[in-house]
C-alpha cells in the first residue's frame, strides 16, 4: 500500500499510462482502417491520410516536444500533451466525416509529440540515477504491451461495437492520468537557461512533408500531370529545401545537421528510413489485404499481426546482448535479409489463404530478420553522438522512423492504386459492362485492394467482374510486399556496407524496442549537472 502513496512510483505510473495510450492507438487505428472507409467512405486515400496526418504531425513536431519540456517543465508539457490527446481522441471519436477524423488524428500527432518526450522527462526527474534504469525499464515494457493489447482489443471492439471506441475509450485513461499528475508529479521551476525553440524550421518542416504526402495521395485521383499534384509537390520540395537551409544557419536547430557528418550516424539514419519505411509498407497493407481482400474480421487481423511483436519481445534484447558481443555490423546487414526474404514469402499469398501455412512463415521470418536489426541499429546511431547529444541523437532517429513510414505508405499508395486499376482494365478489356457493374468497379478502384458486392450485377457478369477485382487486389498487394521488401534489402546493404565499430559504447539490450517502443535508455535527457549512467 505504501506504494501507491509513493510520488515516484505514482509519477511512473502517470507515465506509463500516458504513454499506454500513444501507444495503443498507434497500434489500433490500421485495424480499424476498412471499419471507417464503410462508415465514412474517402477509400484508400482517405485510409492513408487517417494513418498519415499523425505521422505527419508526430515526426515533424517531436524533435521541438523536448525542448518545450525543458523550457515550460515537463510536467505543464506533459499534462498539456496528455489532456490534448484526449480531446481530440474525442474529437475522432464522434467525427461525422473522413476530413473531421484526419484533422484530430493530425492533433493527436501535435499532443502525441508533446506527450512522448515529457514522459520520459518526468520519470528522470522523479527517480535518483541510482533507480532510473529500472523505472525506464518497466515504462519500456508497458509502452510495448501497448503494442500488443492494442490489436486484439480494438480488433474486438471494432467488431463487438463500433470503430468510435477505439478513440471513445482513450478518455477515462487520461482522465485517470490527469488525475496522478496533478496528485504526483512535482512541478519543477521552468528553465531559466535554454535554448530558443526552433518554431520556424517545425513549420517548415512539417508544411514540406505535407506537400509531396499531398500529392503523392491525390495522384491516382487526378494524375501526374494535374497541377493539383505538380503544385504541392514542387511547394514542399522547395520548403524542404528552405528546411535544410534554415537548419544549417540557426544557431539553436531542431535537426542538428552536423551530427550527419558522423559516418555511422548518417547511415544509421539512411538504413532506419528505408527499414521503418517497409516496415510501414508491410502493416498497413497487409492489414488492408487481410480485411478487405481475404475477408477477416478486424480482431483476425489483429491476431494474424501478433506473432510479429511476440517474436520481437523474446529476441530484440537478445539480438542487443549479441551485437554488443560481436559487434553491430553483421546483424545490421543480415538482419534487412532475412526480413526481406519474409517479404517476399508474402508476396505468395492469394485469397482465399491459409494463415498457418502462408502468412505465418513469412511473418515469422520477417519478424526474426527485424529483431535482429532494430536494437543494434537505434544504439549504432547513439554511439555515434557524444553523450551530451545522446537525446538529440535518438530524436531524430525516432523523427526519421516516423517519417520513413509516412513517406512510404503515401508512395506506395501511388504505385498500388495504378496497378489495381491497370490490372481491372486489362482483365475487363473489351467486355461491354452493365451500368451496375461500371459502378461497382469505379467504387472497387476507389477503394484499391478490394472485394466486390456482385449480387446486385448481372449473373453473367458476376464471375469476371469478381475474378478481375480479386486478381488486381493480390496483384497489387504483391507489388507492395516486393516493394518493401526492396526498401528492407536496402537497408541490409547500407548496413553491410557503411557501419564501422562504434564511436562509444551503447548496449543493444538498452535499445529492445529500437524506435517502435517508448526511447532507449541512453536517451535519457539528465537533470544539469548529472552524468550519463555507466553503460559497461
Amino acid at each position: 500500500m505504501s506504494s501507491l502513496r509513493d510520488p515516484k512510483r505514482l509519477s511512473l505510473l502517470a507515465a506509463i499510462m500516458g504513454s499506454f495510450v500513444v501507444g495503443l492507438d498507434a497500434t489500433v487505428v490500421n485495424v480499424a482502417l476498412p471499419s471507417i472507409s464503410r462508415d465514412l467512405g474517402g477509400g484508400l486515400a482517405g485510409q492513408q491520410w487517417i494513418s498519415n496526418a499523425y505521422l505527419l504531425a508526430l515526426g515533424s513536431l517531436i524533435l521541438i516536444g523536448g525542448s518545450l519540456g525543458d523550457l515550460l517543465g515537463e510536467r505543464r508539457v506533459f499534462a498539456i500533451g496528455v489532456a490534448g490527446f484526449g480531446a481530440v481522441s474525442l474529437v475522432c471519436a464522434l467525427a461525422p466525416s473522413v476530413e473531421v477524423l484526419i484533422a484530430g488524428r493530425a492533433l493527436q500527432g501535435v499532443f502525441g509529440a508533446l506527450l512522448t518526450p515529457s514522459a520520459l522527462a518526468v520519470i528522470v526527474s522523479a527517480f535518483p540515477p541510482e533507480e532510473r534504469g529500472m523505472a525506464i525499464g518497466s515504462w519500456t515494457a508497458w509502452s510495448g504491451i501497448a503494442t500488443v493489447v492494442g490489436p486484439l482489443c480494438g480488433g474486438y471492439l471494432i467488431d463487438a461495437t463500433s470503430w468510435r471506441w477505439i478513440f471513445a475509450i482513450n478518455v477515462p485513461f487520461v482522465l485517470f492520468t490527469l488525475m496522478l499528475i496533478a496528485i504526483a508529479v512535482p512541478q519543477r521551476e521552468r528553465g531559466r537557461r535554454h535554448a530558443p525553440i526552433d518554431v520556424l524550421g517545425a513549420t517548415l518542416c512539417a508544411l514540406g512533408l505535407a506537400g509531396p504526402v499531398f500529392a503523392l495521395i491525390r495522384q491516382p485521383t487526378l494524375g501526374w500531370s494535374s497541377p493539383g499534384v505538380i503544385g504541392p509537390a514542387l511547394v514542399g520540395i522547395a520548403l524542404l529545401v528552405t528546411f535544410l537551409w534554415w537548419e544549417s544557419r540557426t544557431p539553436y536547430p531542431m535537426l542538428p545537421l552536423g551530427l550527419f557528418r558522423r559516418r555511422n550516424f548518417a547511415v544509421g539514419n539512411a538504413q532506419t528510413f528505408t527499414m521503418y519505411g517497409g516496415l510501414g509498407i508491410t502493416f498497413f497493407f497487409l492489414v488492408l489485404f487481410l480485411q478487405q481482400v481475404v475477408g477477416y474480421d478486424a480482431l483476425q487481423a489483429g491476431l494474424a499481426t501478433l506473432p510479429a511483436t511476440i517474436v520481437m519481445f523474446l529476441l530484440s534484447k537478445r539480438a542487443g546482448r549479441m551485437a554488443d558481443r560481436y559487434g553491430p555490423r553483421l546483424f545490421m546487414g543480415l538482419g534487412p535479409v532475412v526480413a526481406a526474404a519474409g517479404l517476399l514469402l508474402m508476396m505468395r499469398l492469394s485469397a482465399p489463404l491459409s494463415y498457418w501455412t502462408d502468412v505465418l512463415p513469412a511473418l515469422l521470418l520477417f519478424s526474426l530478420g527485424l529483431s535482429a536489426t532494430v536494437a543494434p541499429l537505434t544504439a549504432t546511431v547513439l554511439a555515434d553522438a557524444d553523450e551530451r547529444n545522446a537525446g538529440i541523437a535518438s530524436g531524430v532517429n525516432n523523427a526519421i522512423a516516423r517519417v520513413a513510414s509516412l513517406l512510404a505508405v503515401a508512395a506506395l499508395g501511388a504505385v498500388v492504386s495504378a496497378s489495381f486499376s491497370s490490372s481491372i482494365d486489362a482483365s475487363l478489356s473489351g467486355r461491354p459492362l452493365s451500368a451496375a457493374s461500371t459502378k461497382a468497379v469505379a467504387e472497387a478502384k476507389r477503394r484499391t485492394l478490394a472485394s466486390v458486392d456482385v449480387s446486385a450485377l448481372p449473373v453473367a457478369e458476376r464471375a469476371p467482374v469478381s475474378s478481375a477485382v480479386q486478381d488486381a487486389s493480390v496483384d497489387a498487394f504483391r507489388l507492395g510486399m516486393g516493394l518493401a521488401a526492396a526498401l528492407v534489402a536496402a537497408g541490409g546493404i547500407l548496413g553491410l556496407v557503411g557501419i564501422v565499430n562504434p564511436r562509444r559504447k551503447v548496449r543493444g539490450e538498452d535499445c529492445a524496442g529500437g524506435q517502435l517502443v517508448a526511447q532507449p535508455l541512453d536517451a535519457v535527457r539528465l537533470p544539469e549537472g548529472e552524468s550519463a549512467p555507466a553503460t559497461a
